[in-house]
C-alpha cells in the first residue's frame, strides 16, 4: 500500500508511466465475407448435443448466474444464419421453446429455465471485421467484449463505448444499449450502431434473415431502433452487428468508430473498514455521487470512468477505481483531487491499492471477469440516479454493509455516467435513460442453495427500503431515472415486490415502450421470442411467469465452487466494473 500523499501519488505515477497494470480480482440475405480473406474456410455443420453426450454438460452449465439451470431437449452450436434459420424452423414447427446463448453474461433466468427446450448457442460466431458492403464493422454477435476490442483496435486503431468486462457476450450487452469506460466521451455503444442482422419469423412461422440499419431510407429501419436499447431476446436472433458512428465520414475503416486513449491512467483508492462509522460512509458516498452530479457534463473530465464499490464490512475496505486518459492535460493532478473531494471529512486516511499509467488494451483486457462457471448463485438490482442517497437511505445501506457473521458476499456501488450518454435524445434509440449522471447497483452471492431464500429476503428488503418513497422500486421522477434492462430483475414485475404502481415495462423503457410493441407485432407475431421481461405483444399480460425455486441438486451438476479467499459478490469475484452486461 501506498501512504496517500500527494507527492508519492506523482512520484509513483510517473515510474509506473510504462509499466502494466494489475487489476484486482426490405429483406436482405446475410453474410459479407471478409474483405481480407479471399478464400474462406468451410464452415462447420451445426451440432445437436443431447443429455447422453459429454459435451451436454459443458454447454449447460455455461451460465453466469448458478441459480437458474436449464436441462433442454438439445444444445444447437451453430455457426451461421443459415444454420439458425434451419433450427428455429425446425422449432417453431414442432411448437418447441428457443432461447439463445451468446456466450457472456445473464443475471436472471432468460436462457437457463426449465421451459427452454432448445438452446441456441451461438458463442462458435464470434468473428469481428469490416464489412465493405455496409462500410461498417460486423461484430458477431457470439463475440466478447473483449474479442471485439482486441480486434478492433490491432486491426484499425478504434474501438466501441461498450462495458468493462471482456468476457461479457456482444449479443445481449449491445442490443441492451450497454456502457463502459469510454462512453462518457463517446455514448452508449448504441450510439455508434449502424446496423443489425436478425434472424426472425413471420406470421406463417418462417424463419428468415433480415439487415436493418439506422438509414431513414431503410423500411426496416424500426427493427434497428428496436434493438438499439430495447434488450436482447425480444424480437429475433441476433447474428451480427454493425458498428460504424454517426458523425463518420469517408470510408477510411480507422476514421469509422471512436479511438480509445493511447494511454490510461488507473488508481484504486481504499478506506478501511476498521474505523468506519455510519457517518462516514455516508459522507464518502455521498462526497462522490455530488462529485458525479455536478461534474457528469463538464469536458474536462469526460474521460473519466469511476467507480465507488462499497464490499461488506467483512471485506476490509471500500474502494474508489478511477480510470482516465492519459493525455489529457493535467491527468494525474485531477485524479489526485478528486480522490481528495471524495474523501473530504470521512476521517480516514485513504491508501493506494494501485495507481499506474499503461496502453489502453493492456488495461482493458486486465480485468478478471470469468465467467460465473463455479456454482456461485447471486441476485443483483439496480437503478439510475439522478441525485445522491438521502441521509435515511444511505442509514439503511450502512446498515446492510454491516449486519451478518463471516464472509458476507454483500456489496453497493455507485457508477458513473452522464456526459455523451446524456447527450442524445431519448427517443432516438429504444434506451429512453439519457439523464442520470449514476447507477445505483446491489447484489449478494452465495454458494449454498439451501441460503438462497436468506440473502434473497436481505437483498429485496435493503432494495426496497431504499426506494420506500417510490413504491420499493427507482420509479422515472426527480430523484430516479428508472431501471436497466441490462441489470434485469424480475422482482419488477412482482407486484408484491414492485408497489409502486409502475409497471416493469416503465422502468425499463419509459415512454419507448408503445413503440416496441408495435416492432414486435410487426417482427415477431407470433412471439417465438421471449423471457420473463420480454417485450409484450399488444394487450398481452405483463405478468411475471411462474419463477424457479431453490434447488439443492443443482449444485452437483456443476464444478464444485472454488474456495475464494474472502467475499463472494459477484462483483468481487469477476471484478465487474461497468457491468452493462447482458450476453
Amino acid at each position: 500500500m501506498a501512504k496517500a500523499t500527494r507527492r508519492g501519488f506523482l512520484e509513483v505515477m510517473a515510474v509506473a508511466g510504462g509499466a502494466a497494470v494489475g487489476l484486482a480480482a426490405g429483406d436482405s440475405e446475410a453474410g459479407t465475407a471478409h474483405a481480407a480473406s479471399p478464400v474462406c474456410p468451410p464452415t462447420p455443420n451445426a451440432s445437436t448435443i443431447g443429455p447422453d453426450d459429454p459435451r451436454y454438460a459443458e454447454l449447460v452449465t455455461r451460465g453466469y448466474n448458478a441459480r437458474f439451470m436449464a436441462q433442454p431437449e438439445s444444445v444447437r452450436v451453430v455457426h451461421s444464419a443459415q444454420q439458425i434459420v434451419q433450427v428455429v424452423n425446425e422449432a417453431v414447427r414442432a411448437n418447441k421453446k428457443i432461447v439463445v446463448r451468446s456466450g457472456g453474461h445473464c443475471f436472471e433466468n432468460f436462457v437457463d429455465d426449465p421451459s427452454a427446450s432448445i438452446i441456441i448457442d451461438i458463442s462458435e460466431m464470434n468473428d469481428v471485421y469490416f464489412d465493405n458492403r455496409h462500410k461498417a464493422f460486423a461484430i458477431e454477435a457470439g463475440a466478447t467484449l473483449g474479442k471485439a476490442y482486441r480486434s478492433l483496435y490491432l486491426g484499425w486503431g478504434v474501438t466501441i463505448p461498450a462495458g468493462g468486462c471482456p468476457s461479457v457476450g456482444a449479443g445481449g450487452h449491445i442490443a441492451g444499449g450497454g456502457y463502459g469506460p469510454q462512453s462518457r466521451r463517446h455514448g452508449l455503444v448504441i450510439d455508434h450502431l449502424y446496423g443489425v442482422e436478425v434472424v426472425v419469423v413471420d406470421r406463417s412461422g418462417r424463419a428468415r434473415i433480415v439487415v436493418a440499419t439506422r438509414d431513414a431510407r431503410d423500411p426496416n429501419r424500426d427493427l434497428w431502433w428496436a434493438h438499439a436499447g430495447g434488450g436482447g431476446g425480444n424480437f429475433g436472433i441476433v447474428t451480427r452487428y454493425l458498428m460504424r458512428s454517426p458523425s463518420a465520414k469517408g470510408n477510411d475503416p480507422s476514421t469509422l468508430l471512436p479511438k480509445p486513449p493511447a494511454r490510461q491512467f488507473v488508481v484504486s483508492a481504499s478506506w478501511s473498514w476498521e474505523n468506519m462509522t455510519e457517518e462516514s460512509l455516508s459522507r464518502l458516498a455521498d462526497n462522490y455521487a455530488r462529485w458525479q452530479q455536478q461534474n457528469h457534463a463538464e469536458p474536462t473530465f469526460e474521460s473519466i470512468d469511476s467507480s465507488l464499490t462499497m464490499y461488506h464490512r467483512s471485506s476490509g475496505k471500500i474502494e474508489l477505481f478511477l480510470g482516465m486518459d492519459a493525455a489529457v492535460p493535467g491527468a494525474d493532478g485531477i485524479l489526485w483531487t478528486l480522490v481528495q473531494t471524495v474523501g473530504e471529512g470521512v476521517g480516514i486516511e485513504p491508501t493506494f491499492d494501485y495507481f499506474s499509467a499503461a496502453p489502453w488494451m493492456k488495461v482493458t483486457l486486465s480485468y478478471n471477469s470469468g465467467a460465473g462457471a463455479d456454482a456461485l448463485m447471486f441476485k443483483s438490482k439496480a437503478g439510475y440516479l439522478k441525485k445522491p442517497w438521502t441521509p435515511a437511505q444511505l442509514k439503511v445501506i450502512y446498515r446492510f454493509l454491516t449486519e451478518g457473521e463471516g464472509d458476507v458476499g454483500a456489496s453497493v456501488y455507485l457508477m458513473s455516467l452522464g456526459g455523451k450518454i446524456n447527450a442524445v435524445d431519448p427517443a432516438a434509440t429504444a434506451n429512453p435513460h439519457r439523464s442520470a449522471p449514476l447507477i445505483g447497483f446491489f447484489d449478494i452471492g452465495w454458494w449454498d442453495p439451501a441460503e438462497e431464500e436468506k440473502w434473497l429476503t436481505a437483498i429485496r428488503e435493503v432494495y426496497r427500503e431504499v426506494h420506500a418513497d417510490t413504491g420499493g422500486v427507482p420509479v422515472p421522477g426527480e430523484a430516479y431515472d428508472g431501471a436497466y434492462i441490462n441489470y434485469p430483475d424480475n422482482d419488477l414485475a412482482d407486484p408484491a415486490l414492485n408497489t409502486s404502481g409502475v409497471p416493469w415495462h416503465k422502468l425499463y423503457y419509459k415512454d419507448n415502450y408503445p413503440k416496441l410493441q408495435q416492432i414486435k407485432a410487426k417482427w415477431d407475431p407470433k412471439n417465438v421470442f421471449n423471457h420473463a421481461l420480454s417485450i409484450r405483444l399488444p394487450g398481452a399480460s405483463h405478468s411475471l411467469p411462474p419463477q424457479p425455486r431453490p434447488d439443492a441438486s443443482r449444485r452437483s451438476a456443476r464444478t464444485e465452487p472454488k474456495k475464494y479467499p474472502a467475499r463472494v459478490s459477484p462483483r468481487h469475484v469477476n471484478n465487474l466494473r461497468s457491468l452493462g452486461q447482458s450476453g
